[in-house]
């Protein structure tokens, strides 16, 4: 419940404070690149519910555009996630939402990975901080958010996504953990 309105509360904080400069990306991408400013695919989110997914396009043909590489590297393109929030078909911090062939690939449509569609899926979770990317790792931290979650863990990963590109992910693996 708490979790909830925090999610609602900073959501909404955070939209006014970046809608001025959301407005100027959306218009760079409808200028220099002629095209829908925003990306939509539709993901499995909490009950294995399907969900559509919002986020700023990236890509045209099948590749990056210039204008994307800046806003993937800085994280803007996740920005319109906040409507998904606002929705309540996503949280801040949780397992990321897959698409149903994501969850065909993996093999995560067994009983087994039934926990993992209890809570809202994030924009950020344990499983994006990790050093290496892979199925068996990103279901080890999936789980081992589920079964540590708190406010005071989703504070830790919020943290620690936003200074990745300042100290590196190792670090902040480190840090999540408690390692010294």
């Amino acid at each position: 419940m708490l979790k909830a309105f925090l999610d609602l509360f900073f959501a909404i904080i955070l939209l006014l404070v970046v809608s001025p400069f959301l407005l100027v990306v959306i218009l760079l991408i409808l200028i220099l690149e002629r095209d829908t400013p925003f990306f939509k695919q539709k993901r499995i989110g909490k009950g294995k519910r399907e969900f559509t997914v919002y986020k700023l396009r990236s890509m045209q043909n099948g590749k990056i555009t210039k204008i994307g590489r800046v806003i993937r590297a800085t994280g803007l393109d996740e920005l319109p996630q906040l409507f998904n929030i606002i929705k309540r078909e996503m949280s801040f911090v949780g397992p990321r939402p897959l698409t149903e062939s994501d969850i065909l690939r993996l093999g995560w449509n067994n009983t087994y990975y039934k926990e993992r569609w209890s809570v809202l899926p994030g924009i950020v979770g344990l499983a994006q901080l990790a050093p290496v990317c892979h199925k068996k790792m990103s279901w080890f931290y999936d789980n081992l958010y589920l079964k540590k979650r708190s406010v005071w863990l989703d504070i830790k990963i919020l943290l620690a996504a936003t200074v990745i590109p300042f100290v590196g992910k190792a670090i902040v693996k480190k840090w999540i953990h408690g390692e010294k």
